[in-house]
């Protein structure tokens, strides 16, 4: 596939892949049968590409008490309110896959407040929204709701980083056209 496949700009690739950036992708070919097309995106430049995956892996897999599951949920939410085609294709999957239930993944790419969802995780959504929305208007009555709702303030921090991560990646992906891999729309269904 090249670059032009994958997204509306075509970015010579500047040299060799690293070792350790080869081994990343077999690594995604392995665990999910292909690599991601935002990687491939990113693959112009081996650096660029690491900082994404190094920010990428320690957001979504790095310690934190937000399971996997939420962390996937917030990214869909702020997708959701940025319409980013890619992620809502991508992180929808996640989010049927870990759950166990399609119509969740589905009811978060649409509008998260008519899904099933605890008081916690509503209000964990429900301030990536606002922060990805109106960020100026965040408030301490804002990450008070959130400590009400059973969140640490490292918690916070962890939502907070997940929704900017997400809101920058949104935006790389509306100003490329990044396409989402075919094998998202399929994927927990």
């Amino acid at each position: 596939m090249t670059n032009k496949d994958v997204m509306a700009l075509n970015l010579p690739v500047e040299g060799e892949l690293s070792e350790a950036t080869q081994g990343y992708f077999a690594k995604c070919e392995e665990k999910i049968g292909f690599i991601p097309n935002v990687l491939r995106a990113y693959a112009f430049n081996d650096t660029k590409l690491r900082a994404f995956t190094d920010m990428y892996n320690d957001l979504m897999l790095g310690p934190s008490s937000l399971s996997k599951l939420e962390r996937e949920m917030i990214a869909v939410a702020v997708s959701s309110v940025n319409r980013c085609f890619y992620c809502l294709a991508a992180h929808g999957a996640a989010v049927r896959q870990l759950s166990g239930d399609p119509v969740l993944g589905d009811m978060l790419v649409m509008n998260y407040r008519v899904a099933d969802l605890t008081v916690k995780q509503r209000a964990m959504l429900d301030f990536a929204v606002h922060l990805t929305e109106r960020p100026a208007e965040v408030v301490e009555a804002d990450r008070q709701v959130l400590r009400d709702a059973g969140f640490t303030d490292r918690d916070i921090w962890d939502i907070a980083a997940l929704a900017a991560f997400y809101n920058m990646s949104n935006r790389m992906a509306a100003a490329t056209e990044m396409r989402p891999n075919d094998e998202y729309h399929s994927m927990a269904r």
